[in-house]
């Protein structure tokens, strides 16, 4: 079988990418010990200068819009890059939101003496270099950036193409802020070309420049960045989201929950993919909650007992309980009690965002606790599943793995540890 040349070691990618590597480096020992204010004050620059480069973003992002749309982008996929004045100003407002967080550098996160006299401290340090792949949702560039260096990071972010103009548009709004405070320009890095081979470079780790990869986008993207990166990865593969209908609970607080979760926006990561319901509750809310999705113009697949329920629904298949719709179709079927649920959801579920709806205090509890899943809910939308509703500031993105991050990835979990012992000559015998 004929493989493609690999591009050679002096190719403009290739070298473009070494440098963004070694500025962002070099950046990193800046921001590391950068104090709150200076950090602040690029920031505070950075929410201004969007507010101020509102028309020049907007209007790179009707081009981007335009150019999806010729493409036969899909609506949920449009709606995820398509930027308006509020969305601008939740960016900056975003910005300003992280601003006034605490400093996450340098937190004692324990200490401790031991019989010898030798004191410890675990502390709070920046990760170094993290790189940022993502698609659609150009706001992206401002969150992480606006996280990173908070946290005492450099970052490279590297946009989708769809999103090109879009976040390089943003992206030169940042910028103002970055050399407003007198920090380098290494300090926030967008990749300047649509070339696929960029992404390659990242996940090469670019020469040992990168320490993190934080993938934002379809299955496809993750996946390729979960299979091929020799760095770290923060990132979650799908979100198949699920709402489980618990007996008691209270039909209309379900409708209201149901409706939201699913319809507010199909095309994000929180949205929910699978209802389920208690057998006991088939006919007082099961009927109900399928005709308002029905009538809201969202498709229904369900099982046999659901399909009961209005003649509009559709047999579900085995891959839809295993499916990320990211559009207005749901799957829905009725179980047999909690602990089938719970079995339901962690086989099928992507260990993303689950919720329970029930006025059973016991019943939710046993939920929170042996669902398996970074974000577990009781009475509220999935659609919370962001960190700027965890109160963050704002995300870089949702981590589902168990190692370090784990939810919505903001300033505590861009940092690592180090350890600092003082003694008075001690040595060990």
């Amino acid at each position: 079988m004929n493989r493609p040349l690999a591009k050679p070691a002096g190719s403009p990618v290739i070298a473009v990418m070494a440098e963004i590597g070694r500025k962002a480096r070099a950046a990193s020992a800046v921001l590391a010990t950068a104090g709150r204010a200076q950090k602040d004050r690029a920031l505070l620059g950075m929410a201004r200068a969007i507010r101020a480069r509102a028309p020049d973003i907007l209007a790179a992002n009707a081009e981007d819009v335009a150019a999806a749309q010729a493409a036969g982008a899909s609506a949920a996929s449009v709606d995820r890059l398509i930027l308006d004045d509020r969305r601008i100003e939740g960016m900056a407002a975003g910005i300003e939101a992280v601003t006034a967080l605490p400093d996450p550098v340098g937190r004692v996160l324990a200490q401790w003496q031991r019989p010898n006299g030798l004191r410890f401290e675990r502390v709070a340090t920046p990760l170094g270099v993290i790189g940022v792949i993502y698609e659609s949702r150009p706001n992206v560039t401002a969150d992480a950036a606006a996280l990173t260096l908070k946290s005492g990071n450099a970052v490279i972010l590297r946009g989708g193409s769809d999103s090109f103009r879009s976040s390089t548009a943003i992206h030169a709004a940042l910028m103002e802020g970055i050399r407003e405070a007198g920090l380098p320009e290494g300090a926030v890095q967008i990749v300047p070309t649509r070339d696929r081979d960029a992404v390659g470079e990242m996940l090469k780790g670019l020469d040992g420049n990168i320490d993190v990869i934080v993938p934002r986008g379809g299955k496809g993207l993750v996946a390729r960045v979960q299979t091929e990166a020799r760095v770290p990865v923060f990132a979650h593969l799908d979100g198949n989201v699920h709402i489980y209908v618990h007996a008691p609970a209270d039909l209309e607080l379900a409708k209201t929950v149901v409706l939201n979760a699913k319809l507010r926006r199909t095309g994000v990561c929180g949205a929910v993919e699978t209802l389920l319901v208690d057998r006991p509750l088939a006919e007082s809310h099961m009927v109900p909650l399928v005709k308002m999705l029905l009538d809201a113009g969202c498709a229904v697949r369900g099982d046999e007992e659901v399909r009961k329920a209005d003649a509009r629904v559709t047999p579900v298949s085995k891959e839809d309980w295993d499916t990320e719709f990211l559009d207005a179709v749901i799957a829905a079927g009725v179980v047999d009690g909690l602990d089938a649920a719970i079995a339901h959801i962690n086989r099928h579920g992507s260990h993303h965002t689950d919720a329970i709806l029930t006025s059973d205090a016991a019943a939710a509890e046993k939920f929170l606790n042996e669902v398996d899943s970074a974000i577990v809910l009781h009475n509220a939308s999935t659609q919370f599943a962001d960190g700027g509703e965890f109160g963050f500031g704002a995300e870089i993105g949702i981590a589902t793995g168990r190692m370090h991050a784990r939810g919505p990835v903001g300033l505590e979990q861009l940092t690592t540890f180090k350890y600092r012992v003082r003694g008075e000559g001690q040595t060990r015998p």
